[in-house]
């Protein structure tokens, strides 16, 4: 990892490298960071967005839709002129507009079990604000595996939910919270339930923030903590989260070598 900035570096992130909590080494940090984005939806709008606005150095996004004029609402990384366009390229060409200094990796394809793996092992840090459960199952079993910290995030209506599942610290992973045997694998999506637009804004910013405390290891961390939200009282309440002695995806693994 070099500390060499550029004059151009410098005047960018100017603001971080004042904090003495990130400095010029925390922002050294941040561009050689790497981060999968699952979803360039309502939720991986603003993260996208933020994490190239911070600096990290290889952003990739993975979502295999186009863009649909009912996405503006709240899909802000889109734009009208690219209604019709495949998503990943569309938040591709915004994240290089706002920060031609990073890369950004462009995967137009619908995740399953042969591409989860390799896509999942290619990055530092995972991503997901995807809307449905069978996607968050596949990528939570994949991070577990891979010991790859996974940020996630979920809105719908009024409010949202946000957490970091770093099972192989004693904590839980995704499916502990939400065991498939609930019944209900894919719930509601937006387009059934609704959804408030700037709410997906909230949780993105969210979002954003915790993989970059990640990344720097700052703060605490949200690992064994869910966040919930309420727009409409105003509310944030945090409740502790205990891992599933008995979940099928996380317990088998405590141990195993990184």
């Amino acid at each position: 990892m070099t500390l060499e900035f550029t004059e151009e570096e410098i005047q960018r992130y100017s603001r971080h490298i004042l904090l003495p909590e990130v400095g010029g080494t925390g922002q050294a940090a941040l561009r050689a960071a790497s981060v999968l984005v699952v979803g360039a939806g309502g939720l991986g709008s603003p993260v996208a967005l933020y994490l190239a606005a911070a600096g990290i150095g290889r952003i990739g996004i993975v979502d295999d839709d186009v863009v649909e004029l009912s996405n503006l609402q709240r899909q802000i990384v889109h734009e009208t002129s690219t209604v019709g366009a495949r998503k990943v390229d569309s938040a591709k060409a915004r994240l290089l507009a706002l920060n031609p200094a990073i890369t950004v990796e462009a995967w137009p394809l619908r995740l399953n079990a042969q591409t989860i793996e390799s896509l999942v092992s290619r990055y530092d840090l995972v991503c997901d604000g995807c809307d449905n459960f069978s996607t968050r199952y596949l990528v939570n079993a994949a991070c577990v595996r891979a010991r790859k910290t996974l940020v996630s995030a979920a809105a719908q209506r009024f409010g949202g939910q946000l957490s970091t599942f770093k099972p192989w610290q004693s904590g839980p992973c995704y499916h502990c919270l939400y065991p498939e045997a609930d019944g209900e694998a894919d719930g509601l999506s937006c387009s059934d339930a609704g959804i408030f637009g700037a709410v997906t804004g909230v949780m993105g910013t969210l979002q954003a923030t915790e993989v970059l405390k990640e990344v720097l290891g700052l703060g605490t961390s949200l690992a064994g903590r869910l966040m919930m939200w309420d727009a409409l009282s105003s509310r944030f309440t945090t409740i502790a989260l205990r891992p599933d002695p008995a979940c099928p995806v996380c317990q088998a693994k405590q141990g195993a070598p990184a």
